[in-house]
This record gives C-alpha cells, structure tokens and sequence, in this order.
C-alpha cells in the first residue's frame, strides 16, 4: 500500500557530491522514520542515515559530517545530501519509510565513487 522510490544514484570521483531523494506515496498514511541503508561490494548492510518525523536524525560515523538527511514531511520527501564522497561510499543505497512499525523500501540506487 505504501510505495517508496527513490532517485539520484549516479558515477561520481572522490570528493564529489550527490544528492539522493525518496519519495514515498499512498492512500492514507504517516510517516515515522525516514532514511537509508546502504551495501558496499564486500560488506554488510549499514543504516546510513536515518531522520525521524520529529526531526531527531542518526547517522553512521563513517559519513558523519559529510552526509546529511532532510525531509519535508509535507511531501513525505526526504533527501540525503552527500558530500565529498570517497571511495568505500560506493555500494546500493535503498531509502526506507516507516508507516506504523513496518518499514517499506525503496527499489535500490547505485552509487559509485571512483578515483
């Protein structure tokens, strides 16, 4: 019932920036959490960042202060601003939005980060 999608994925070099969007949509819904996991090639599934509908925001020490999440509850939008990007950031990013404790997913967009 509740669908989420999600855009913004690209091929950028180190130290570059790229800004994810997830949109999530249906008949009747409230938002909690908003955010995204991500897996690299090799590694385990991590949450990258994650904001809740109040504004209180998470993020994996990895990225920390060089990624940041927003989201505009209003348009059950959130973004994530990634800057100067490195390397190990390449992986599949999957944007979750959660609706009465059950999270739905977004359908993946790649990232990579090349030299």
């Amino acid at each position: 019932q509740v669908q989420v999608v999600e855009s913004g994925g690209g091929l950028v070099q180190a130290g570059g920036s790229l800004r994810l969007s997830c949109v999530a949509s249906g008949p009747r819904f409230s938002i909690d959490g908003m955010g995204w996991y991500r897996q690299g090639p090799g590694k385990q599934r991590e949450l990258v960042a994650g904001m809740s509908r109040a504004g209180s925001t998470r993020y994996a020490e990895s990225v920390r202060g060089r990624f940041a999440i927003s989201r505009d509850n209003n348009k059950n939008t959130a973004y994530l601003q990634m800057d100067n990007l490195k390397l190990e950031d390449t992986a599949v990013y999957n944007c979750y939005a959660g609706v009465s404790g059950t999270n739905y997913w977004g359908q993946g967009t790649l990232v990579t980060v090349a030299s």
